[in-house]
């Protein structure tokens, strides 16, 4: 039976299970004068948990130590950032939870601007000036939604997609006003876990009676999942042209177009989509990764320097930002501008083996570059001391495939051509799956003269992966369960890649299912899902080990861990 559709504030209010005295807020603004004014508009409304920030840093270690369930956030920020890349950073360090109302303050001047850029799309806007009773109408609403789907986003904050999908379906003829978000979430998180035929059907329903972007974006990509690229492509395409700021769109058509390998026209979408919204790093990365592929070396630089520039100072940079705009000047013979990238590296990074490896590495490949083989050695063995400490770092994700990449690169200019094989053999039976890896390794062994030796050991990978997969489904159709886990841990444990991780992480959770809970096992299984998880969290051989955890754990009355749920503008 349909709830009644709240009509008005007071309705709204009503209806709510916080009072806004309850509520915690936070209040993002470099002007203290700015901050206040709101404060008091706040008071005004009965809500006195009001938090203050004037800075990043001071937001980042505010949301560490409270739940906020509002965030108020100027759109101007300190050192010319801004709150819609604040926004990014929260969500992807997933230091605020879906439920948390996010609303970006602006001047009405710049509204415009702001909205037709805007990607990871707020709870709301706020245009200055603004009275105490239009802030609390905006507020009422942007709650009530978020208490709405509440359970929707506890479930997806914790990564069990399938628990999200059930609270969705309770929600149907709850509120027709919603009914359409409650299709785009449906739609988004059937595709998540790769049921892409029903999928299809929500968002036929859904475009029955709306014909928004983001339904047609949501059929293109259950399309996509089920093989049908060129449609899915055709639909993407035609939302560029209607709606050519709908940025998703250029995405989404970029990585068809790249799967189906027309990287020009990849390289193409993504460009544009960067001219409309420069400060989007995540893109710029890829720009740049796509030019490399494509060798057009200048749009890479470009793209690297932008997204290093956009990063700096955020907890969303990564040593790879570092590296990727080094190792392009370097093939561009930029040897005095690497130089610069790598001290700026080492001092950014200092006390972090991640950066001290990588600045090594890259001072080896800037003096092989310069002509002193002796320097470059010397910084080479360096380089290879300390990433043989790394490798039983506790971090998931280990030393980055990038660094180790550069590593061998760096190995091969040297004359060391069996460590190089050593590591690049390894990089590539991890990543097997991973184009730009993999066409990564095929450039250093290019560079450095020996196509021939990195074909064999591209092929050689490929054989061994093909035998251990095989092994895999022989001991699966033996019917012994055990004898097919122990096999598949073994796989697991020889080349930890993304297939034989989740593949092993599903065997013991079945096994779990069937013969009851083993803590060692459990842990096992527990640690290949994080590893495939740091590799590629939205993959749905990831998704579909991760609900097979919790319908595990679930049953024997065992508290999961909380894996998180990849953010972003997938729809989720």
């Amino acid at each position: 039976m349909s709830l009644p559709v709240p009509q008005n504030t007071p309705d709204l209010l009503r209806r709510l299970n916080k009072g806004l005295e309850r509520l915690r807020v936070l209040i993002i603004d470099r002007h203290s004068g700015a901050r206040n004014s709101l404060r008091i508009l706040l008071l005004t409304l009965g809500i006195t948990a009001i938090h203050n920030a004037a800075a990043s840093a001071e937001v980042l270690r505010l949301v560490k130590a409270y739940d906020f369930d509002i965030v108020f956030a100027d759109y101007v920020l300190e050192d010319g950032r801004d709150g819609q890349q604040l926004l990014e950073e929260l969500r992807q360090k997933q230091l605020i939870s879906l439920s948390t109302v996010y609303m970006l303050v602006t001047a009405e001047r710049a509204y415009r601007n702001v909205v037709s850029v805007a990607e990871l799309t707020p709870d709301d806007y706020l245009i200055k000036p603004f009275t105490a009773e239009l802030l609390e109408a905006r507020l009422i609403r942007a709650l009530y939604r978020k208490q709405f789907f509440e359970q929707v986003f506890r479930h997806l904050d914790n990564g069990a997609f399938v628990d999200a999908l059930a609270a969705c379906e309770a929600l149907l003829g709850k509120d027709e006003q919603l009914l359409p978000e409650v299709l785009r979430r449906k739609g988004a998180i059937l595709n998540a876990l790769g049921r892409h035929e029903e999928a299809r059907a929500v968002y036929r329903q859904a475009l029955e009676f709306t014909a928004a972007p983001w339904a047609r974006m949501g059929l293109a990509a259950a399309l996509r999942g089920l093989d049908d690229l060129a449609e899915a492509e055709n639909i993407g395409s035609a939302l560029i042209g209607e709606f050519p700021e709908y940025l998703a769109a250029y995405d989404f058509v970029a990585s068809v177009c790249e799967e189906q390998g027309k990287l020009a026209k990849a390289q193409e979408m993504l460009q544009k989509a960067a001219a409309i919204s420069p400060n989007n790093s995540l893109r710029q990365r890829l720009v740049g990764d796509v030019a490399v592929r494509n060798n057009d070396l200048d749009a890479a630089e470009r793209a690297y320097g932008k997204v290093l520039e956009r990063r700096r100072g955020s907890s969303l940079r990564a040593v790879d930002d570092y590296t990727n705009l080094t190792r392009v000047m370097l093939d561009r013979g930029h040897t005095e501008g690497a130089r610069r990238v790598t001290q700026e590296l080492r001092r950014d990074w200092r006390g972090d083996a991640r950066g001290e490896l990588a600045a090594l590495v890259m001072d080896s490949l800037c003096a092989g570059q310069e002509g002193e083989p002796a320097k470059a050695r010397q910084t080479l063995e360096k380089a290879l001391a300390l990433h043989e400490t790394m490798q039983g770092d506790a971090d998931p994700a280990g030393p980055a495939q990038k660094i180790a990449v550069d590593l061998a690169h760096a190995c091969l200019a040297a004359g060391d051509e069996f460590r190089a094989q050593e590591i690049l053999g390894r990089v590539a039976a991890e990543h097997h799956e991973d184009r730009d890896t993999i066409a990564r390794i095929q450039s250093v062994f290019a560079k450095t003269g020996k196509e021939d030796v990195g074909q064999d050991l591209l092929a050689r990978v490929g054989r061994e992966i093909v035998e251990l997969n095989n092994r895999g489904v022989l001991a699966a159709r033996s019917g012994d369960d055990r004898a097919s886990v122990q096999t598949l841990i073994e796989a697991a444990e020889r080349v930890p890649n993304l297939q034989f991780l989740t593949d092993a992480c599903k065997a013991i959770y079945a096994l779990l299912d069937r013969s009851g809970w083993n803590e060692e096992l459990a842990g096992r299984a527990l640690r290949y899902l994080q590893l495939a998880q740091a590799r590629d969290a939205r993959s749905p051989k990831v998704v579909a080990a991760r609900e097979l955890y919790f319908k595990v754990a679930r049953k024997y009355g065992i508290e999961a861990v909380s894996l998180g749920a990849p953010r972003g503008p997938a729809g989720l």
